[in-house]
């Protein structure tokens, strides 16, 4: 009997039941000043830098002038929006690993309209043909490997992954196609002179509109994925094909109708991108907001509000850490150790979330 309780484990990890959001928000926050600590501790270590100076150059490289406090909203804004792109396939269990493709595939779409029909339209026309074209483009990435995944059942995770490499050529292929001056190996600025094509200026700020759309984007979805018959639909198809086909769902249909919403709302980040913010296309435009958004997705629960908070929150310490190796003059490599630190601990902290440890001692005064 004393050898059976010695072999007994230390601990036992359970799974919790619901917790109270403002319980899990607590573990969070413990999470990131853990993680404050620890970064603080290595910056001393490492740089002799005071780990309090750091931080407050990694606040302001965010908030420290206008322009950078509207840099990280429009920043935000884009990973937002691929996130939310993300969000239903991820909810029905569709490893969509294919958003920067699509993503491109969008930027690709608008550059295409702007420079071959923006002298040719008027300026409200233009615009429109643009959305459609890039909207339509992401669209179609998107449907493919949803097509071959709910006809043969194929690899989605493998075959977005792959689309992603075929897009980004395309898209090379173009950029000498219509490189500006010839043999730069870049297209330039499109249309500088007469901005054809260019998102108007709200106020002073070019970024505004960008956010407003995104805005509601983000109301629509959260809308669509609680309250109407396809998050419904799609949502059982995550949690069992089988359920879903007893049920009468079509579970075929689901996959191509979401991923086509997937991919439109990805080339509409392109359109936002291209027409919105840099008025030129290449082939690093959408800067791995494809794989970001994984990540967003997945902090967030897949919840549309929720991912407007981690969106803000990798965006911001990605400037951060930009701003510190500018101004500390350090390799880029340590702000990105400082960003992955925090990261992980924040990511760890959903383990406590999710999970209890029983401690043996516990178990024995339970009984």
């Amino acid at each position: 009997m004393n050898e059976k309780k010695n072999r007994e484990p230390l601990f036992h990890i359970v799974k919790r039941g619901e917790m109270p959001w403002y319980k899990a928000w607590g573990i969070r926050a413990i999470a990131l000043i853990a993680a404050l600590v620890i970064c603080g501790i290595i910056t001393q270590a490492v740089t002799g830098d005071n780990p309090i100076q750091v931080y407050i150059t990694m606040f302001l490289g965010n908030f420290g002038t206008p322009r950078r406090f509207w840099v990280l909203l429009q920043e935000m804004a884009i990973l937002l929006c691929v996130s939310l792109a993300m969000t239903p396939a991820f909810r029905m269990r569709f490893w969509n690993i294919g958003g920067e493709g699509q993503v491109m595939i969008g930027c690709l779409a608008t550059a295409a309209c702007m420079i071959c029909l923006g002298n040719k339209l008027p300026a409200p026309l233009l615009v429109i043909c643009m959305v459609i074209a890039s909207v339509g483009a992401g669209a179609v990435w998107g449907f493919i490997p949803a097509f071959f995944k709910a006809k043969w059942n194929t690899n989605e995770t493998l075959f977005t992954l792959m689309m992603n490499y075929v897009a980004i050529q395309i898209v090379a292929f173009f950029v000498i196609v219509w490189e500006s001056p010839k043999g730069s190996g870049k297209i330039g600025i499109i249309n500088q002179q007469s901005m054809a094509g260019w998102f108007p200026t709200i106020g002073n700020n070019k970024y505004l509109l960008n956010i407003i759309i995104v805005a509601v984007i983000t109301v629509l979805m959260y809308i669509y994925m609680n309250y109407s018959k396809h998050g419904y639909e799609l949502a059982v198809v995550g949690e069992s094909e089988q359920t879903a086909r007893y049920v009468g769902i079509n579970v075929s249909r689901v996959i191509m109708r979401t991923m086509l919403l997937s991919g439109a709302i990805c080339g509409l980040a392109g359109l936002l991108l291209v027409a919105g913010t840099n008025h030129t296309v290449t082939t690093t435009l959408a800067g791995g907001r494809g794989f970001t958004a994984v990540m967003v997705c997945w902090l967030a629960k897949f919840n549309p509000i929720g991912m407007i908070f981690t969106s803000f929150l990798l965006e911001f310490l990605g400037n951060g850490a930009n701003q510190i190796s500018t101004r500390f003059g350090l390799n880029q490599s340590f702000g990105d150790i400082i960003t992955g630190i925090i990261i992980f601990f924040i990511i760890g902290s959903e383990f406590f979330i999710n999970y209890r440890l029983n401690f043996r001692k516990k178990a024995e005064e339970a009984k």
